[in-house]
């Protein structure tokens, strides 16, 4: 597998590029992204094959499919990341909460989030690239909340690394800023920003694609990379729990392989329901991925009427702060393989000049055949959440906001997975609301759902209220460059 731009090649850059140029510099000409040339296909032996297989056996498997240059050894240590997680055995549990409904839950991992199923084994990959090619690596991340502990948590003491990570302050839950914020690893900053996720994200692409930053970096001897999901090495981890939630489903007797499923997904930045595009493209029997927005419902506009407009618009701070986001990056590797490089490139410089871009009804169209998408407001979300408790299932609010999709977008009867990217300990004091308890602080909001609801608290994060914060440095998004120098 070899990767080429979203927006088509500036004559500078090279025109392609192999899996580990495009993870250890991951920003593409014209400030474009990296997307598979050729993605493998997956027939019905494939699938066949791996009914029972071991997540880990699974991801081995893809990543012969995948073909990319990544040596077996460091993939084999990259993954046992896994046995770091609940249960080694069954790192991605599916449970059954309706007669045709899944949650695969994705956050059992060390930060209780989903961004560690691909940040685990991803941080240990170009970690042990950096070492083999004698190189330092600044890896930056800008987090609505799940990123960046979960990007802390990987990369923490690993050599030839430096992490920065900015978040929105006062823009994520107060477990999600203390995951941060009490990081004690020497070689990672945490930079809270005065404005909102897009802000903490622009600021993140500009510096990637800025050449004078880098020259700055490079009379420290360090090169610049980045964890958040426009660096593909996320993404091809996301697209294996799509097919092990799948393979699960026909494990377990609920369907035999090759018929079709819908897929829920909670999307802010795009890279988890880009991961399950890539999966039914490859050939998973996918109906249509269903996307679940909060009322920051840009890609609701975009997917029902063809519309991306940020013109007037302001972010607005919701009870699902990882879906606080109006500019959703990974988009754009949607557009490249549906509409080509050209016209990608015209509809983000139409973004970017003119604030918004419309595609055309053909477009719309070709859009529809693989998406849907709806939105769900706090309310709907905390109505959710306390239906399923009298129900003995306990979620996040993002997960909430999946459930509406379920019950509005599906058109056919089929079985349908929904995507929990968080664990509820991760927003207690929202669902606690949700649960009829008005509580202020995340302690005492951890303690009365777990001793009313019989669900145990986790000890790491059950461990982060006696923790000294380490990082309290919070800036203009001006100052971002000169605090991340300093560090360096």
């Amino acid at each position: 597998m070899t990767f080429i731009e979203t927006r088509g090649n500036d004559g500078v850059k090279p025109a392609e590029v192999s899996f580990s140029e495009a993870i250890l510099s991951p920003s593409a000409s014209f400030g474009g992204l990296y997307a598979p040339k050729r993605l493998p296909r997956l027939d019905f032996d494939f699938f066949k094959a791996h009914v029972g297989s071991h997540y880990k056996d699974l991801s081995r498997a893809l990543f012969k499919k995948f073909d990319v240059d990544v040596d077996a050894a460091d993939l084999d240590a990259a993954l046992d990341r896994y046995d770091r997680f609940d249960d080694p055995s069954d790192p991605v549990p599916l449970v059954k909460v309706e007669e045709d409904a899944y949650v695969s839950e994705l956050w059992h991992g060390p930060t209780r989030a989903f961004k560690d199923m691909a940040l685990q084994p991803f941080g240990y990959i170009l970690s042990k690239l950096a070492q083999k090619r004698g190189e330092h690596y600044l890896i930056m991340a800008a987090t609505s909340g799940d990123t960046g502990p979960a990007t802390l948590e990987t990369f923490k003491d690993a050599p030839n690394i430096k992490v920065a990570c900015l978040y929105p302050s006062g823009g994520t839950s107060d477990v999600q800023r203390l995951q941060m914020v009490t990081e004690e690893a020497k070689n990672e900053k945490v930079i809270g920003i005065r404005g909102n996720f897009d802000d903490a994200q622009t600021a993140l692409k500009n510096l990637l694609a800025s050449e004078s930053f880098k020259r700055k970096l490079k009379e420290s001897h360090t090169e610049l990379s980045a964890a958040n999901s426009v660096n593909f090495g996320r993404i091809i981890f996301q697209i294996i729990y799509h097919i092990h939630s799948y393979l699960r489903l026909v494990e377990q007797g609920e369907l035999s392989v090759g018929e079709t499923v819908y897929l829920i997904v909670p999307s802010g930045n795009f890279g988890n329901v880009l991961g399950g595009y890539y999966a039914k493209k490859m050939g998973l029997p996918v109906e249509k991925l269903l996307i679940s927005s909060n009322i920051n419902n840009i890609l609701t506009e975009l997917v029902t009427k063809g519309e991306y407009d940020l013109r007037g618009k302001s972010l607005i701070q919701t009870t699902s702060p990882a879906m606080d986001i109006l500019k959703s990056s990974n988009v754009e590797r949607v557009l490249f393989d549906k509409f080509g490089a050209e016209r990608t490139k015209q509809l983000m410089d139409d973004l970017n000049e003119k604030g918004v871009y419309r595609l055309s009804e053909e477009e719309l169209a070709m859009l529809r055949e693989d998406f849907d998408a709806t939105f769900c407001s706090d309310e709907e979300g905390r109505a959710i959440i306390a239906r399923y408790a009298e129900k003995g299932y306990i979620m996040d609010p993002h997960t909430a906001t999946c459930f509406k999709a379920y019950e509005e977008l599906r058109k056919k009867s089929l079985k349908t997975v929904i995507y929990s990217t968080a664990e509820w300990t991760k927003f207690s004091p929202t669902v606690a609301e949700a649960l009829g308890r008005h509580v202020e602080r995340d302690l005492e909001a951890l303690e009365w759902i777990s001793e009313t609801y019989g669900v145990p608290v986790p000890k790491m994060i059950a461990e982060l209220f006696e923790k000294p914060i380490v990082h309290d440095t919070v800036v203009d998004k001006e100052r971002i460059e000169a605090e991340i120098l300093s560090f360096i």
